[in-house]
């Protein structure tokens, strides 16, 4: 049962008695005028078994409400995390689109060139109630994000003494990239590595290797920004073909250079950490070992090499 804010004793008790969960008002609204110390709290209660009129006039006092979980995996996107929240019975899903893609002052100073708030609504469980807006289940998502960001360094220049003298010395693209840290760019990296890979610790090599590609002009050839492509566009179909490939969108990474306009998802911590910090490599390529992880190479001759013995894993299955 919802017990909205603004409600009086007297309409509680009359909601409580039409849902049969007491049997006098009149006897609730007395009782509780002997007890003006305890206000009544809105919210929703889940009353699941039969109980007596103060036992629920005390849970009303004490504020005992019902919440909602909602699970946020690491590199759900929006469209993911809506229909959560509408699986949760928060929301509708559109609702939660509407507000995801509107709501950009809750991000404004960190990324005052985002189109909608996908990359900032952070992986997490959440515990929210059916009093709370959808601007209100948004607005936490992005807080958890400033929090975890300012925690990292993210939301702030990097200080020197994050940056090893060696590894920038050896490699000028990323200091010029790490130096100061640009939000939005380094959300859209994150985002990117979170979906390429679940293994924390291959996230700092994943981020090497398209960070050199930055720096040598070299496409990023990301599927998940592909897939991410045609979910905005509303024609992904659950798997990847050759022909997909040429789709067209600022968002494929096969024929756009650089990085795609903002994340294609929603990445955790170590992604974030790894986009910032990325491993001194000169690796190109990486491809799937067949086992969970991957395999890096330097060339495309070596990275051929490795594609050919997943092909070959694969046939032996």
């Amino acid at each position: 049962m919802l017990l909205r804010p603004g409600y009086s004793t007297r309409r509680i008790a009359a909601e409580l008695k039409s849902a049969g969960i007491i049997r006098n008002s009149l006897a609730f609204v007395l009782w509780h005028r002997i007890h003006r110390k305890q206000s009544l709290k809105a919210g929703e209660y889940l009353f699941d078994k039969p109980a007596k009129a103060l036992e629920i006039h005390d849970r009303l006092a004490r504020g005992d409400i019902y919440v909602h979980t909602v699970v946020i995996p690491e590199g759900y996107t929006m469209f993911d995390i809506a229909q959560a929240v509408q699986d949760a019975g928060l929301g509708s899903r559109q609702e939660f689109l509407e507000v995801a893609q509107s709501d950009l002052g809750l991000i404004s100073d960190l990324a005052p060139e985002a189109k909608n708030l996908e990359g900032y609504l952070f992986p997490n469980t959440y515990q929210f109630t059916r009093t709370q807006s959808m601007n209100d289940i948004v607005a936490a998502m992005v807080k958890q994000f400033r929090q975890v960001a300012q925690q990292i360094g993210l939301t702030a220049d990097l200080p020197d003494q994050n940056l090893q003298n060696s590894d920038v010395e050896k490699n000028g693209a990323q200091k010029r990239l790490l130096q100061k840290t640009d939000v939005q760019k380094t959300v859209t990296m994150a985002s990117i590595i979170e979906k390429e890979t679940a293994v924390p610790e291959e996230r700092p090599l994943v981020a090497s290797v398209y960070y050199n590609r930055l720096a040598k002009n070299m496409a990023l050839q990301a599927d998940p920004s592909v897939i991410y492509a045609e979910l905005l566009d509303g024609t992904y179909g659950g798997a990847l073909h050759h022909s997909d490939m040429r789709f067209k969108s600022l968002y494929n990474t096969y024929t756009h250079a650089g990085l795609p306009p903002g994340p294609i998802g929603n990445p955790g911590r170590t992604s974030l950490e790894a986009a910032m910090r990325p491993a001194n490599t000169n690796y190109y390529y990486f491809v799937s070992d067949g086992n969970g992880h991957h395999r890096f190479s330097h060339s495309l001759e070596e990275h051929n090499q490795n594609v050919a013995r997943l092909r070959h894993a694969v046939r032996e299955r």
